[in-house]
């Protein structure tokens, strides 16, 4: 399967409301999250919650490591790694974190380079051979910039080196977004429970649904 959706939160109350309808390849988190969900950001934390996500059905679970130093990057990120095979670590594209990530991919581990704004920084995920690369398309926006271009050539680019790398479209505020970047080879989307409730609050579905119930009904009692 080309196309993968992502949850994009830590909340569980969320996952068992999204993940049972089918659509969702996974979910992604980070500290930020975390702690928007008052989790810990720590191992039994990340640990149980992975557990119930794959419990719920994910196919994969994205969880971030932590730390100021790649010694500490890299023991946190292989004991995420160490929880389960389907876990993809994610790590800053910093020069600290990439010097991490090179060290996590070097010993099978399968890494995410997130916190990417510029199209340049693209090619460090393909160097690497990383699995992923996660973007921010709203906060693209946000510093002025035009995030669907910049993602739209981003792809571009791994398209010219022919790297596998996945483009993870991350921070994504507006459906039409994920519509536009699909016609444009990106496959691969992360998202909150909100956007996710966007993708199905179509009102000519709904009325037109509504009718089709309506008409059941009246046909059932001739």
């Amino acid at each position: 399967m080309n196309l993968r959706l992502y949850l994009d939160t830590a909340d569980v109350t969320a996952w068992e409301t999204w993940l049972p309808v089918g659509i969702f390849y996974g979910v992604t988190s980070n500290p930020l999250l975390l702690e928007r969900a008052q989790v810990p950001c720590t191992l039994e934390s990340l640990t149980n919650l992975a557990t119930k996500a794959f419990e719920l059905g994910a196919k994969e679970v994205q969880l971030q490591t932590w730390g100021d130093t790649q010694q500490a990057l890299v023991i946190t990120g292989q004991a995420i790694a160490a929880i389960d095979p389907r876990i993809v670590v994610k790590v800053p594209i910093t020069r600290l974190g990439t010097t991490a990530a090179a060290e996590l991919i070097a010993t099978g581990i399968r890494v995410t380079l997130t916190a990417v704004y510029e199209v340049p920084q693209i090619l460090i995920a393909a160097a690497l051979d990383a699995e992923y690369a996660a973007p921010y398309l709203g906060r693209i926006n946000d510093a002025g910039g035009n995030g669907r271009e910049a993602l739209a050539a981003m792809q571009q680019a791994l398209n010219g080196v022919q790297s596998p790398t996945r483009i993870l479209t991350a921070s994504i505020r507006d459906i039409g977004d994920m519509a536009y970047l699909a016609a444009r080879g990106l496959d691969t989307f992360t998202f909150s429970p909100r956007i996710a409730e966007a993708l199905f609050s179509s009102e000519q579905t709904i009325a037109a649904t509504t009718a089709f119930e309506q008409a059941a009904e009246t046909a059932g009692k001739g």
